[in-house]
């Protein structure tokens, strides 16, 4: 056996080694759509709220973590003041950890509305120690609420919000309630509109799904309410991995607390408005993803919960690794057009793996068309569907590089700073985040590789075309056009004027 053929069977191995984890993981998203949909109509739970008489509601503090936020965070302030609460049963404090003049606009907002008599406070740290888990941290020993609601700098919570979540707490067993996230600008060009795309499947179908079956599911860092001693409980904000929060949401879990999704309670946030601020917030979660699942799967497999239970989490904090075998099966797959013939392989029996892309299909469907977009001439929104699936699926390919970086330090146990995702108070089309000074204009190396990658997956079309071998065409297309998507926003934020 000759050394061509030898390679030939190990680049085959990792190919299909790949796409049988993608497949696997599809179909486990396949299984979370069947969750969604059994708890979403095999019963149902009443709405509640706390009376408007407010005869005896309990004290809360409103955490606001704030890091050079200074387009965004008066909007913040102004939003939260309007909470429809009880002035004397609610605290805010501003954690704000700012090295420009955010802490300036910080300091007039509260300000101002001390004057107008809220119970407000401007709390600042002398380092970033911790980052936001740091700040969370500090907060807690000062903060004086029985439960503790979290806003990042772009949210804007609803009035209603309290009165929506805190009857969640009569079950004492809840020691979290987290909302849905939803998009006020979306519609700002077709980076939003792609983000939005994939975090409605995560703010449907997964936590839902997970809720209604029982599973582990997290706190996503914003837009929710803990109970103080639950944190407490489960060993306080930790800093020792990039989501915080996953961290926390899972060592309460094993501690007996219950997490509460509420799907109908919606939250509006404000999505990365350029690539590298998308990039940004990709890297810390997938990194941080894979640093908390290093962290935690030991303990649960060692854990008493159920068998199931675990096989569940171990899918959930293994979910970042998807993209390492994308981009394996991506790059794996251009050498075996030429070793299909020699090697004899029937690429026909790979036809069965097309069931995974009818599920995430399926998935994104029900998500977007049928739940978080809103509602409309149904032929318009299918069709919105079927022209942003395909793009969704190529640019979500074209990070698979980058990402898969993320999640091999997180892995090895690279450290690295918080990187935090810049905010723009961007709503409309002809909002400019050019000339603000949180603006990145870096073309670093991860975009010159994807721009490699992309001509990779061209040249990889080519040959595919000319000598008649399309049987990985479809898939190099995507590849080509994410990488390329990619590569031409990072070109273009490096030369915008």
């Amino acid at each position: 056996m000759n050394v061509l053929v030898i390679l030939g069977y190990i680049f085959f191995c990792i190919y299909a080694v790949s796409l049988t984890y993608i497949t696997l993981f599809c179909l486990m998203q396949l299984h979370l759509l069947y969750r969604y949909f059994y708890g979403k109509y095999g019963f149902t739970i009443a709405k509640k709220s706390l009376p408007s008489s407010y005869n005896s509601v309990p004290f809360v503090t409103v955490q606001l973590p704030v890091y050079n936020e200074k387009y965004v965070v008066e909007r913040l302030i102004d939003n939260i003041v309007l909470l429809n609460y009880p002035k004397d049963k609610f605290e805010i404090h501003v954690l704000d950890d700012s090295t420009d003049d955010t802490r300036v606009i910080t300091q007039r907002k509260v300000d101002e509305y001390q004057n107008k008599g809220f119970n407000i406070k401007l709390i600042t740290r002398t380092d970033r120690t911790g980052y936001k888990a740091g700040a969370l941290k500090e907060g807690m020993e000062k903060a004086k609420g029985e439960f503790i609601a979290i806003f990042d700098a772009d949210f804007l919570p609803r009035p209603d919000f309290l009165r929506l979540t805190l009857p969640s707490f009569s079950d004492p067993d809840v020691g979290v309630v987290q909302t849905r996230w939803e998009h006020i600008n979306q519609n700002y060009s077709l980076l939003t509109e792609l983000q939005a795309f994939q975090l409605n499947v995560h703010f449907t179908v997964e936590q839902k799904g997970r809720y209604n079956a029982g599973y582990m599911l997290q706190f996503n860092g914003t837009a929710g309410i803990w109970r103080k001693s639950c944190i407490t409980d489960a060993g306080g904000w930790e800093a020792d991995t990039l989501t915080e929060d996953l961290d926390l949401s899972y060592r309460a879990q094993m501690k007996g607390w219950k997490i509460k999704y509420m799907e109908d309670v919606t939250s509006p946030s404000e999505l990365p408005a350029e690539i590298n601020g998308l990039k940004s917030q990709q890297f810390r979660w997938m990194k941080g993803g894979a640093e908390t699942a290093r962290k935690m799967l030991p303990k649960v497999w060692s854990s008493g919960i159920s068998l199931n239970n675990k096989i569940q989490a171990t899918v959930h904090l293994l979910s970042s690794s998807i993209f390492i075998f994308v981009f394996l099966m991506g790059v794996f797959s251009f050498p075996l057009l030429f070793l299909i013939d020699p090697l004899g392989l029937d690429t026909g029996k790979f036809s069965i793996f097309f069931a995974s892309l009818l599920a995430i299909i399926l998935v994104y469907y029900v998500a977007n068309v049928e739940v978080a977009w809103p509602k409309e001439n149904k032929i318009k929104m299918v069709v919105k569907f079927i022209f942003l699936f395909p793009v969704f699926l190529a640019l979500s390919m074209g990070l698979a590089f980058h990402n898969s970086l993320a999640v091999i330090q997180g892995f090895w146990g690279q450290k690295s700073s918080f990187v935090r995702t810049p905010k723009y108070g961007v709503r409309k089309k002809n909002d400019d985040v050019v000339k603000s000074i949180y603006f990145s204009r870096k073309l670093n190396n991860v975009a010159i590789g994807e721009g490699i990658l992309s001509a990779y997956f061209f040249i990889a079309l080519y040959f595919g075309w000319q000598f008649d071998m399309k049987e990985f065409f479809a898939l190099h297309i995507l590849l080509a056009f994410g990488y390329l998507i990619l590569f031409a926003y990072a070109v273009q934020s490096k030369f915008s004027k």
